[in-house]
């Protein structure tokens, strides 16, 4: 069993002012997919994005990874808690943003962004969709220092204690983790080189789909599920499999249109 990191979620405290971890794990993640960006757009100019392109692509897709995933929160996991208290909606440095509203919210922005630039939306989402495995990992890691989102009981080695008292002082599986290495470091390397030679329309963005639900949906069955929510169904599935499922098939079906219409 390995010990839990003590790490003080509040990074840095200016009098009212608290930084979080958690706030500073997804800028991390954000300027290191900007710089990864970038730099692909420089080595490669065929593929015809310019570098103000690039900054203006982050900054919709930041906007609405950001309004998009704090609502996801709200509507997916807990909903009566925010309408009891809506000034918590806006408490995003304490946690509590979801991936599946983050997607949602980071489409409708490439999406605008793609009819105000006229560049074709699977041109935009296929460029972006590498790098965004790299927010998705330092999230998770946000969430390890925060505590939150421990798995289930086990006796592996690298179980871990969660200081949390709802996790009950027992060795649980360290689940934020397991989906920083495949949501994040895995499925990034594999978008990453599938990517860095031409590939049919669709068919990275049709791989992330596809990757991550895999990813997610697995990683489920080890993660306690939202106590307020529980399992959905026949005692194993959860919210977070519920929204992975539709990201599988459409996943699965996004590749095999790419590949049979060869629209590269």
């Amino acid at each position: 069993m390995l010990s839990y990191p003590d790490i003080d979620p509040v990074a840095l405290a200016l009098g009212p002012i608290k930084i979080h971890w958690y706030g500073i794990t997804y800028v991390v993640g954000i300027v290191t997919a900007w710089l990864l960006l970038r730099w692909r757009a420089k080595k490669n100019p065929l593929i015809g994005w310019k570098q103000e392109h690039i900054d203006d692509m982050v900054f919709f897709a930041t906007l609405g990874i950001i309004v998009g995933g704090r609502l996801g929160s709200v509507l997916f996991y807990n909903l009566p808690y925010y309408l009891d208290h809506p000034i918590d909606i806006l408490k995003i440095n304490q946690g509590g943003m979801s991936f599946h509203g983050g997607l949602i919210g980071a489409l409708l922005a490439m999406l605008w962004f793609a009819r105000k630039t006229n560049s074709g939306f699977f041109n935009v989402i296929d460029f972006i969709a590498p790098v965004v495995p790299i927010g998705l990992g330092c999230g998770r890691i946000g969430n390890f220092i925060n505590g939150e989102l421990w798995g289930t009981p086990s006796a592996l080695p690298w179980a871990m204690i969660f200081p949390d008292p709802r996790a009950g002082g027992i060795a649980r599986h360290p689940s934020q983790l397991y989906e920083a290495l495949l949501e994040g470091l895995l499925l990034f390397v594999i978008l990453w080189l599938y990517s860095s030679k031409p590939r049919p329309m669709m068919a990275v963005s049709g791989l992330f789909l596809l990757g991550y639900g895999v990813f997610r949906f697995g990683v489920e069955f080890v993660r306690v599920p939202d106590a307020h929510i529980g399992n959905l169904a026949f005692g194993w599935v959860t919210m977070g499999q519920v929204l992975s499922f539709p990201m599988i098939i459409l996943g699965i079906v996004s590749m095999v249109w790419a590949y049979k219409n060869r629209a590269v």
